[in-house]
């Protein structure tokens, strides 16, 4: 009985020599198209991050003077 289990050292290399064979022209492109989407990945959360730090210290100098007070929301509603 014939058995097939997973590729030794010898069968490893050479599927990796008909991966670049058929594929080796695209690779350098998809390298790069990774890299780019990683390096913007980066800035997005960078960006992300210095936002959110720009909200906090805002809401804090503001000490909430954007929302109406308890007693103000009283009485708008019963003129």
């Amino acid at each position: 009985m014939i058995g097939f289990g997973l590729p030794n050292g010898m069968e490893w290399i050479i599927i990796l020599v008909v991966i670049l064979l058929l594929f080796g022209h695209r690779l350098p492109g998809m390298a790069r198209s990774l890299g780019s989407g990683i390096t913007e990945f980066k800035r997005g959360l960078k960006d992300g991050n210095k936002e959110g730090a720009k909200e906090g210290a805002a809401e804090g100098a503001a000490g909430g003077a954007d929302k109406p007070a308890a007693s103000d929301e009283g009485s708008a509603s019963k003129s």
